[in-house]
């Protein structure tokens, strides 16, 4: 019997593909069994056009057998098999595929498409076997041919015996390696983990026998093992389903079938599209966070399907950074595959579905917000982290999307409340969004420089996360009304000086200049405070970068060490500002004494740390002396 070559380009096609184009040996499974299929599709589709042929889906299926201790794995289909020329032509010239040049002589609009596009999926057997010897008897054919290869060195063709119209495929597995265990291939579990990852959507029942356990005939408690031929795959997946035909429980137990968390989702979203794109999708909005969900491990990414064969176990550009919490799956018939399969090709089919699925995710969330007020709120204290991330990053391009979805607590209600709620109930006379950051609740509430925007009614904004203020930095208005910190500068409210004459307040001007001299660059300037009503001083920012961003970016790894233009409030209406003033008059190393209290004071309100602690303490036992 004479062995062909391969032609040359062939060989270094398949020396490329078994060491390069695919990445995981498992997938060989997944094509042989797409192919199975196909020749399946074949039938189905030459049934349209003859009379003579009938199509009982019932007759049809694919099996998938092993046996450990001769290394062989068999794959067995009903379709419309090869002849010899067919053999030749299609297993002969690696990229030939038989698939495609089919779909372009048949084309049909009924949802059956031909998987297989390239002629390399075949080939991927030699990433487990040694070996490979396919057996076909063509529809319509009284005989059958042999073709067997051991790789790049070539293949023979022979004529052989088969009963019945189809295609065997068997597969002698490679002996284990230092690298690879090629035994994994040769297990019940394992085949039939792979049928389920990969191919449990193929429209034709994938069969394989399994291990049951029964109770002996006669025993009460002692059990044996027994073969049954089982159905391995779902075939009908749940997206593709009617709606209506479908309740709560069967999306949450696909949920849990697919192993996307060991919550119950929040929410799903069911996607059938058909236009310049057509696709079907199942989006889930998780109840609770991933453990790794917020470090460099987590990957995000919906699961892609091509007509049912599952191509991506995590697609990246379907979904954008900020949603990157959903799970769920897509299938396209639509999308341009790279030559293994494994490997999206970036187009403009794929991008369109990105964007829509985009638009739906951000559809549901308003809904959850409107409509199902708990449940958004337990989506949000779960994620609402990654909403401000999104808010932040890329320069606040993704405010639009996003700004409506953002939830704080307020010193209205006790609750997680919107930006929109915050501004339907803003005070005709409130110029600006106003919000106080800092480490809790507890400690926003009582800072003093939300004394006197409290004392007016103005609603404050409680940023307790460290991603916070940086967000609202980048967002920097909210349907045109700016947001402003408790701590800055100019708060936008008037509050009535003391009725001082020239000398009096030229006289304080010189006592906040030498409360300046004395604490040196620890501030940019002290100054008498509008915001104060029951606290003698308080810290206030000037410039864009606040003392909680300070904190915040100076407790990074890289430690930038960066300082915000600290500014020093003294409320002159309290009576430790009569103090301040009779020193500062009488005694000025009292006066230098009292300032460095104050300023102490206002650090650890701010919940800094004194520079000095010791000196911190020497200070009060003097003024307790």
């Amino acid at each position: 019997m004479e062995t062909k070559q391969f032609k040359a380009e062939s060989k270094r096609l398949l020396d490329l593909m078994i060491n390069s184009i695919y990445t995981h040996r498992e997938i060989f499974l997944r094509e042989l069994i797409s192919n199975a299929s196909d020749a399946i599709d074949k039938i189905y589709y030459k049934s349209l056009t003859d009379d003579s042929l009938t199509f009982d889906k019932d007759n049809y299926y694919i099996r998938v057998d092993f046996d450990k201790d001769k290394r062989i794995i068999k794959i067995t289909d009903t379709g419309i098999g090869m002849n010899k020329d067919e053999l030749e032509e299609n297993l002969g010239v690696i990229a030939k595929s038989g698939s495609l040049q089919f779909k372009k002589d048949n084309e049909s609009q009924d949802n059956h498409d031909i998987i297989g596009q390239f002629g390399v999926g075949f080939y991927s057997a030699f990433l487990v076997a040694k070996k490979v010897t396919v057996i076909s008897k063509a529809l319509g054919s009284d005989k059958a041919y042999k073709w067997e290869s051991c790789g790049a060195e070539g293949y023979t063709i022979e004529e052989t015996e088969k009963d019945s119209v189809g295609t065997e495929i068997i597969l002698t597995v490679k002996d284990n390696t230092e690298e690879e265990n090629y035994d994994e291939y040769l297990g019940e579990y394992r085949l039939k983990e792979i049928i389920k990852k990969y191919s449990d959507f193929i429209r034709y029942p994938i069969k394989m026998e399994c291990t049951e356990r029964k109770l002996k005939e006669g025993s009460k408690d002692e059990y044996e093992d027994y073969k049954e031929l089982k159905t391995i795959n779902s075939m009908v997946p749940i997206w593709r389903k009617n709606k209506n035909e479908l309740k709560d429980e069967d999306y949450d137990n696909f949920y849990a079938d697919k192993h996307y968390g060991f919550d119950k989702p929040l929410s799903h979203v069911h996607i059938s599209v058909d236009g310049m794109v057509s696709y079907n999708a199942i989006l889930y909005i998780p109840e609770q966070t991933p453990y790794d969900f917020y470090t460099k491990e987590y990957k995000k990414g919906l699961e892609l399907y091509s007509n049912g064969v599952m191509i991506m176990n995590k697609c990246e550009e379907l979904l954008p950074d900020y949603f990157s919490f959903v799970k769920g799956i897509v299938d396209s018939q639509d999308l341009s595959l790279n030559i293994s399969r494994e490997i999206l090709q970036h187009d403009r089919q794929l991008k369109l579905i990105a964007k829509n699925i985009k638009s739906k995710i951000k559809s549901e969330l308003e809904r959850m917000l409107k409509n199902d007020r708990d449940k958004y709120e337990k989506f949000y204290k779960a994620f609402g982290r990654n909403l401000k991330y999104g808010i932040y990053s890329e320069y606040g391009s993704n405010r639009d999307v996003l700004e409506d979805l953002l939830m704080f607590y307020s010193s209205k209600e006790d609750k997680l409340v919107t930006l929109a709620e915050y501004l339907e109930r803003m005070k005709e006379d409130q110029k600006y969004i106003y919000y106080a950051a800092g480490e809790s609740l507890d400690r926003l509430k009582k800072l003093p420089q939300t004394e006197m925007l409290l004392d007016k009614g103005y609603e404050i904004l409680y940023f307790t996360e460290d991603i916070d203020e940086f967000a609202i930095k980048m967002l920097m208005k909210y349907k045109e009304k700016e947001f402003k910190s408790v701590s800055s500068n100019d708060l936008g409210i008037e509050k009535e000086d003391k009725d001082l004459s020239e000398e009096d307040k030229k006289e304080n001007d010189k006592l906040f200049e030498e409360m300046k001299n004395v604490l040196g660059d620890k501030v940019k300037a002290v100054r008498a405070s509008k915001r104060l009503k029951n606290y003698p001083v308080c810290l206030a920012n000037d410039g864009e970068l606040s003392i909680e961003m300070e904190k915040v970016l100076n407790a990074m790894p890289n430690n930038p060490n960066v300082k915000a233009e600290r500014v020093l409030e003294v409320n002159m209406d309290h009576d430790v500002f009569n103090a301040l003033k009779n020193s500062y008059e009488n005694d000025k190393e009292k006066f230098g004494l009292y300032t460095n209290l104050l300023y102490n004071q206002a650090l650890l309100i701010e919940g800094l740390t004194v520079s000095d602690p010791i000196e911190f303490t020497n200070d009060i036992c003097k003024i307790m002396k």
